[in-house]
């Protein structure tokens, strides 16, 4: 038994609502917590990265991963490697010496969906994101949501062509030569 310090009111506080694996898709956001840690055999680290989402309406929710740096598995050093070197490109900072200096400056994330089911040790997990990978945020717009079919819709205008191209017959079009 444990005591509240006097009356907790559940009418007064909203309660919480289990967050949902958010749809694949890109993402802007920015990195706002790294840590090193030892890994659970604890004969490695890696570097454990909290980014925060900027926009849309999954604004303010939180993308984990983490970056196997330092393993005895050369392949999986390497794996961590390139996408630590993914996101520093990403954010304009090629020469790190602390994670910090990676810390509040916009990337793209793109994420997808591990649906849910048994693991290779057979416990069942429940659906979760993976980040697939890390860009520039000027490299692409982020959607902030799945990704949706173009919809078939009124096709853009061609822009004029300046006044001097509009004169001769090499200005009109094809169409309109022999009218």
């Amino acid at each position: 038994m444990a005591s509240l310090n006097g009356t907790f009111d559940a009418t007064e506080v909203a309660p919480a609502v289990p967050l949902e694996v958010l749809p694949p898709g890109k993402y802007l956001a920015h990195l706002i917590e790294s840590e090193m840690l030892p890994t659970k055999a604890g004969d490695g680290q890696l570097l454990k990265l909290v980014f925060e989402v900027l926009e849309g309406a999954s604004a303010r929710r939180k993308i984990f991963d983490q970056l196997n740096l330092v393993n005895r598995n050369e392949q999986t050093v390497e794996i961590a490697q390139r996408t630590l070197s993914a996101i520093c490109h990403a954010v304009g900072q090629v020469h790190v010496s602390d994670s910090e200096q990676l810390h509040f400056k916009p990337l793209i994330v793109t994420l997808k969906v591990e649906p849910a089911g048994n693991d290779k040790y057979g416990v069942y997990r429940e659906a979760r994101n993976k980040v697939a990978g890390y860009s520039a945020a000027n490299a692409g717009a982020a959607t902030g949501t799945a990704p949706r079919p173009a919809s078939p819709g009124p096709r853009p205008a061609a822009a004029a062509p300046p006044p001097a191209a509009r004169t001769g017959a090499a200005a009109t079009p094809p169409w309109r030569r022999n009218a």
